[in-house]
């Protein structure tokens, strides 16, 4: 499972140069409907007639330039047919209002349909820049199932500090998951160079501490290539996991991220480190002792590692989200089904408003081991 906004569904979302127009798109016609009855049922001391340059102003805000145009026109009809009927209604200048603001609000339109298309190209690439930094997963990575999610804070928002990933090596399935502090380019860019030097190390260094040294120095090397103000705090937390092919247990290196979570014969565990592992870009500072522990992994056990944007998420009154105590309350389920739950309770416990980004990835071993292992399962 993975979220993500498709080109398909943005185009859905463009202004209406086609498709189905919802009830709010046919507001204006229903103004001018409106302003119409009132003029002709009400006296004439009244002139409603007067409101209806609001109708193509309206139209300017969701409708092309050629239907606010004839709605315009269709205002104008109506103020003329209004003059024979009252004499004394100041034809003229609310004619005369009616196809000013009718130009104006064509202008308006032509001018916010270019701002939309622009905004349609940009959110295109950004979902392609998505999909190379954060790809989709597949359904199952040698014999275990896995699922990830993403979420942004922004609805705007495409891609960010948040990242992950999972790849099937000769030393076993290696997965990462990480959060880059701050926000913008340099942290996405950031996160690009955490995520491109862990996909090249995880397949040729044997060991996760080596692994880590590879991602310190490209997150290091990045940081002095594109210098910025909050140098000092550019900074990830992260943690690489790794599940041998046969051994029945997972290694886990945490360089300062919040704990995962491991549900192990139907007990869930808050897996700490045991000594602090520094964060990316920080073992200059702190020094670079790298600790590795080991879990048992066995069948029927699952995993869910996330950053803190899960457990840092707030209701109305501000309490965070217990993810351990929700984890506990779930039985087994699929990593996808897991996650979606998950999505679904974030969600109705923030009311709907995250205040930071979102990643998680849930693995599960299944209870009967993939006879097609090692190597990748179908979507």
């Amino acid at each position: 499972m993975h979220f993500v906004i498709t080109p398909e569904r943005l185009r859905r979302r463009r202004s209406p140069y086609g498709g189905r127009w919802d009830a709010a798109q046919l507001t204006p016609v229903m103004v001018t409907v409106l302003i119409a009855g009132l003029a002709f049922s009400t006296p004439r001391e009244i002139a409603f007639s007067r409101l209806l340059p609001a109708a193509p102003a309206l139209a300017a805000s969701m409708w092309p330039v050629l239907p606010t145009i004839l709605l315009g026109s269709f205002c104008l009809l109506i103020m003329i047919s209004l003059s024979f009927f009252y004499t004394d209604l100041g034809t003229p200048y609310t004619a005369a209002a009616i196809v000013a603001v009718t130009l104006a609000a064509a202008y308006a339109s032509h001018v916010r349909l270019q701002r939309e298309e622009m905004l349609f190209h940009v959110r295109l690439v950004a979902d392609a820049a998505q999909k190379v930094l954060l790809r989709p997963l597949p359904r199952r990575i040698s014999y275990v199932e896995i699922a990830s999610l993403y979420l942004a804070a922004q609805e705007q928002a495409r891609i960010g500090g948040d990242f992950y990933e999972a790849v099937d090596t000769p030393f076993g399935v290696r997965l990462l998951i990480g959060d880059v502090r701050g926000k913008g380019l340099p942290a996405v860019g950031a996160a690009a160079a955490v995520i491109s030097s862990f996909r090249e190390a995880a397949y040729d260094v044997p060991d996760l501490r080596g692994i880590v040294h590879r991602l310190e120095t490209s997150i290091a090397r990045y940081s002095d290539a594109f210098p910025a103000q909050d140098l000092p705090e550019r900074f990830a937390t992260a943690i690489i996991a790794e599940i041998p092919h046969v051994s029945g247990q997972i290694r886990l290196l945490n360089c300062g991220h919040p704990p995962p979570l491991l549900v192990h014969r139907g007990r869930t565990h808050v897996l700490e480190p045991t000594a602090v592992s520094p964060p990316l870009n920080l073992a200059t500072l702190i020094g670079n002792r790298y600790c590795v522990d080991t879990v048992a992994f066995t069948p029927g056990d699952q995993l869910l590692l996330y950053t803190d944007g899960v457990t840092e998420t707030r209701d109305r009154t501000g309490e965070f989200f217990p993810l351990p105590d929700w984890m506990r309350r779930q039985g087994p389920a699929r990593p996808s089904e897991l996650l979606d739950r998950l999505h679904s309770e974030l969600l109705h416990y923030s009311g709907g408003r995250l205040d930071d980004d979102i990643a998680a990835l849930a693995v599960r071993y299944p209870n009967v081991k993939a006879e097609e292992h090692p190597g990748l399962g179908g979507r």
